[in-house]
């Protein structure tokens, strides 16, 4: 869709020239004030040094947020925040047309009335619809067969209503097709209820399972698996329920009692066990339980290793062939490989043989098992690779796929006897499509692609990928898309995006909403910086603990790249992070701030050595693999020297806006709203720092599929506005 023209006035004029916190000149009312948050000094101390936190007071417990009644020091919190949000409202008044223009653009871009694609699990097809106006998808289901009807057995919208944040989490539905569990979140803090419907007659059943982790495992009808959280929200325990009995009586069948591991539970795509998984950042132990015996007690598959991530795999017996367990494991293998073991070998690593081996320069990311075909999902020079192996005769071949920057996926596949592979594919430039895929044919039918409407034509973007030099030699790529005709003259404005954190490799997805950006001649680009895994599991570990300085200097030699080969105006180059990757655009801010001319962080981590230091926090005690463990002084050392609430220096920084939730789980709301009162104590610039809280969400921000446009218009908005783009 092409931008709307308007008229440059003389407000949004002086935007354009930088003066954001002027008063408009047609206009006597004063340029908004931003609150002055109250300094009360608090001291922490560790390894001999003494650190002054004069915002620590802004923390309040999970009960102090949601009480009735609250008290003063919770009234003062929330007052605080609700000053904050109404001073970026006052400071973005010039904008709010074009917020508003905005998110009517990316809504106009969805179509509203809009049908998933079908999968077929143990006789019944599944999908879910959208219906004009409404938030939340409605679930069905029909029976294999001619002439069944469809039926509507979950309904987020019915679900939702009378709150102001609703998330379901997940929904199983039990191997006799008649009950399914499902789990909802109303609070945005990741504590899922679980509940059961009877689907012959629409009904919940009167069983209801709280503080969950939000799955569940049927191992029968009326037997059921799940995990439930400790007060860091760890799940640390799976219990047994049997349908129709009170869940105070439910029984735990395993525990994790070490703090840096989480547990969960799953039913294997054979239907022969239930499943439970506990992992930490860099260890996995499974146990396994077959479905006829759900009273007995789990087997343990593998005493846990320090350092060996794995994932097990059941195949059941077929062809005269006995069951088998597959497993994806890091043993004797950075980049991991795929092993085979019998039933009853589990434990002796000896007498597990190889399927396929470990390569120096290929990441071994996923695989899918048929009744005789493997499925393997790679990653190569950065890049997403789908190789499929016939079992019967060993012969291999790959997907072939063009874009320059791109992602494909498997996708939903749980029938195992089948020759058709269910898979996603997306790019830049091309909209989210699903594929099926014939494994001995080799034909590709397109199923579905997401239209967007408004005449969306994707001839009329172009991508790239490219390849920029870090400081140390090593070569980052890069993620570019743009509007054709866009000057690649070092004139136009460019968001740069990262992450960087937990091995976690951004992809490059195509987003209806980004056209906003684009169609106003933005150029977006992606740096797959280390800490990430988008070049193997190397590039995770030289982005972590005593290498996580890479992170933040490759980000910057990126910009730095980009603005020398001309595709970005240097004096208009912004950066974009959420969660570690606000950790991300903290650290580079302080590091470089006259490099960027604004930075949009959300729900950003900022607050490192203080949350890392404090284990009743949710999350601490499961990654100190991640970033280290600050109790030992070399770790407390390095994180203190990236940190960004500690790092906050007396400079001219860019214009920030900073967006939270208040029931955040992942990084509590007082990071970043500390962090914006520190950084306006010590700015030296009259750039705006912003600060926005949703009061009603967590994490993932907003829930519903045009509630959460908002906050992406609130982001690009202020991008725009920043970079003069008035149009």
């Amino acid at each position: 869709m092409s931008p709307r023209a308007s008229a440059i006035t003389p407000l949004l004029a002086l935007i354009a020239a930088g003066c954001q916190n002027a008063p408009d000149p047609m206009s006597n009312t004063p340029a908004p004030q931003p609150p002055v948050a109250l300094e009360k000094p608090h001291a922490i101390t560790a390894h001999g040094h003494t650190r002054s936190d004069e915002y620590f007071w802004m923390r309040l417990s999970e009960d102090q947020r949601n009480a009735a009644e609250p008290d003063a020091h919770t009234r003062q919190v929330i007052d605080h925040l609700t000053a904050e949000n109404a001073y970026t409202e006052a400071v973005l008044t010039p904008i709010k047309s074009l917020r508003e223009t905005l998110f009517q653009e990316m809504k106009g871009r969805m179509k509203e009335t809009d049908l998933s694609v079908p999968y077929r699990e143990n006789g019944y097809w599944y999908h879910y619809r959208y219906e004009e106006g409404k938030e939340y998808p409605i679930h069905v289901r029909r029976a294999d067969g001619e002439g069944a009807s469809e039926q509507d057995f979950l309904n987020e919208n019915v679900l939702a209503e009378g709150t102001s944040y609703f998330d379901l989490g997940d929904f199983e539905v039990s191997p006799g097709n008649g009950i399914v569990g499902y789990s909802v979140d109303t609070v945005g803090r990741r504590q899922y209820d679980i509940r059961f419907r009877d689907l012959a007659t629409g009904t919940d059943l009167p069983d209801v399972i709280t503080n969950t982790g939000g799955g569940c495992a049927f191992a029968d009808d009326r037997t059921v698996f799940y995990p439930r959280k400790d007060s860091t929200l760890r799940s640390y325990r799976i219990y047994r329920h049997i349908l129709g009995t009170d869940p105070v009586t439910d029984v735990v069948v395993f525990e994790e009692k070490d703090p840096a591991y989480s547990c969960d539970v799953y039913r294997s795509q054979s239907d022969q066990f239930v499943i439970i998984t506990t992992e930490s950042t860099l260890s996995s132990e499974h146990r396994y339980l077959p479905v006829a015996q759900p009273l007995e007690e789990f087997r343990l598959f593998l005493p846990r290793e320090e350092e060996h991530e794995h994932s097990v795999m059941h195949v059941k017996a077929h062809d005269g062939q006995p069951g088998k367990w597959y497993i994806v494991t890091n043993w004797k293998a950075l980049n991991f490989r795929l092993m085979e073991c019998a039933e009853s070998d589990t434990r002796d690593k000896r007498k597990w043989k190889e399927v396929l081996a470990h390569r120096q320069e290929v990441l071994l990311e996923d695989v899918d098992a048929f009744r005789d075909h493997l499925v393997f999902s790679e990653r190569r020079e950065g890049l997403t690779h789908l190789r499929i192996r016939r079992l019967s005769d060993g012969q291999e071949h790959e997907i072939a796929f063009n874009d320059p920057a791109y992602v494909a996926y498997t996708g939903t596949n749980p029938e195992w006897d089948t020759d058709k592979l269910r898979y996603g594919y997306t790019s830049l430039t091309t909209p989210s499509s699903v594929f099926e895929y014939d494994l001995n044919t080799r034909a590709t039918m397109l199923l579905k692609q997401q239209e967007v409407v408004g005449g969306f034509q994707a001839g009329d973007y172009a991508s790239e990928r490219i390849w920029a030099p870090a400081r140390d030699g090593v070569q980052v790529p890069v993620s570019i898309v743009y509007r054709k005709g866009t000057p690649l003259n070092g004139s136009a404005p460019l968001l740069l995006y990262g992450y960087g954190s937990y091995g976690h490799s951004i992809e490059p997805t195509f987003s209806s909403a980004r056209l906003s950006l684009l169609d106003r001649g933005f150029i977006f680009a992606i740096a797959h910086i280390r800490g990430g895994e988008e070049m193997g599991r190397d590039w995770y570990e030289t982005g972590k603990m005593e290498h996580k300085m890479n992170t933040f200097t490759d980000f910057i030699d990126v910009a730095d790249h980009l603005d020398k080969q001309r595709y970005a105006d240097p004096k208009r180059l912004f950066c974009l992070g959420g969660s570690a990757g606000g950790l991300l655009v903290g650290a580079v801010v302080n590091m470089r701030p006259d490099r960027w001319k604004a930075a949009v962080a959300a729900v950003p981590f900022v607050d490192v050595v203080t949350t890392m230091l404090d284990e009743s926090i949710p999350l601490t005690t499961g990654e100190f693999d991640e970033w280290g463990d600050p109790k030992e002084k070399e770790a407390y050392d390095r994180m203190l020297a990236y940190s960004p609430y500690d790092n906050v220096k007396s400079q001219a920084y860019p214009a920030l806006l900073v967006t939270t939730g208040l029931h955040d789980s992942q990084v509590q709301y007082w990071e970043p709203a500390k962090w914006v009162a520190r950084l306006r104590k010590h700015h030296q610039g009259p750039a705006p720092i912003l600060l926005h809280t949703n009061m009603d969400a967590g994490h993932g921000g907003a829930s519903g599929r045009f509630e959460m446009l908002k906050e992406v218009a609130l982001n690009y908005a202020f991008l725009l506005w920043q970079a003069g783009v008035v149009e």
